[in-house]
């Protein structure tokens, strides 16, 4: 069964700096578990086919100057039938005074109500942002999140392979640490991971025969980041001479982490290979093919040589 995230009311209060109208009882005690929001002008209307009752309510200036045209009695019976349906919160933009009957039919159905000085549009896009990351499906791996020329590096690798000391020689390069041992992915849109440590060990990194070192405090905060966008995953493995590498560059390996597909390389480790150089190069060769240049591509033209690429996707869920 997969896990249910959820986000609690009083997060979004005081996120969002949000005044409480009509509270029936502790704000922590509500979930809000769905990222989509809604506009209730359909419903209002008296449309409620596709309605979800788990998203939250906004309503704002359109909506209130079209309730205008009704009665107090047409408004507490449009109302009636809203609340009904009992949404986790009732949200009130750009400071309207609600009207009565909202308030009354709220505490008669124990619905929160709550007012926000914003625009609607301006509200109601930080909140989808906001909820999109909160709510985002999400896997925890071991491995090293470091961002390099602003790609995001997920270094995988068996343990005592290297990942924490290639992390640390990026990072005395100038360049920042995400996380590491343990990677929280987050799929915050259907082509976009986000990635980041869990809290209770970010900026921490375990180097044998040192122990643990606090990368913040050693190099400064320009050293580390509190999350990244993963653009390339790499594969750190004990260099197997009777395993043919990739020398030219020309196919396109995917792994598939929470449906999405990134980019992925495997490294051969071994004595004399400078890894952070390596890694560096790789970023910045994988940031030349998403802007349409592929050396390897131009070589061959230039040799007169017509080869295909192909696309392999492994899935690392």
């Amino acid at each position: 069964m997969a896990q249910e995230f959820y986000v609690t009311l009083d997060t979004l209060v005081e996120e969002f700096e949000l005044e409480p109208l009509y509270n029936p009882g502790e704000l922590a005690d509500i979930r809000i578990t769905n990222n989509d929001i809604n506009r209730p002008g359909l419903q209002l209307a008296g449309f409620y086919e596709y309605y979800d009752n788990s998203r939250i309510q906004i309503a704002g200036k359109a909506e209130f100057a079209y309730l205008a045209h009704y009665t107090e009695e047409q408004r507490l019976k449009i109302f009636d039938e809203l609340l009904a349906t009992k949404p986790p919160a009732f949200i009130i933009t750009r400071e309207i005074d609600p009207y009565p009957e909202i308030m009354s039919v709220a505490a008669n159905y124990e619905v929160t109500v709550l007012r926000s000085k914003e625009s609607t549009s301006t509200f109601m896009a930080k909140l989808i942002a906001f909820l999109n990351i909160r709510l985002a499906p999400r896997i925890t791996r071991h491995g090293v999140l470091i961002e390099v020329y602003g790609e995001g590096l997920l270094i995988l690798g068996e343990s005592g392979v290297g990942k924490s000391e290639t992390a640390i020689e990026l990072v005395k390069r100038g360049h920042r640490l995400v996380a590491d041992d343990a990677v929280e992915i987050r799929r915050t849109s259907n082509i976009t991971l986000v990635g980041s440590s869990p809290d209770n060990i970010r900026h921490f990194l375990e180097l044998r025969g040192i122990g643990i070192i606090n990368a913040r405090q050693l190099f400064g905060m320009g050293a580390v980041k509190i999350s990244e966008k993963i653009d390339l995953v790499v594969e750190m493995e004990l260099w197997n001479p009777e395993k043919v590498y990739d020398r030219m560059g020309m196919d396109n390996h995917y792994m598939a982490i929470l449906g999405v597909k990134v980019p992925h390389l495997t490294i051969p480790v071994k004595p004399g290979r400078n890894l952070a150089v390596i890694l560096e190069v790789a970023a910045m060769n994988n940031r030349q093919k998403k802007m349409g240049y592929n050396a390897a591509q131009e070589l061959l033209d230039n040799l007169g040589l017509n080869m295909e690429a192909s696309n392999t996707v492994r899935d690392y869920d």
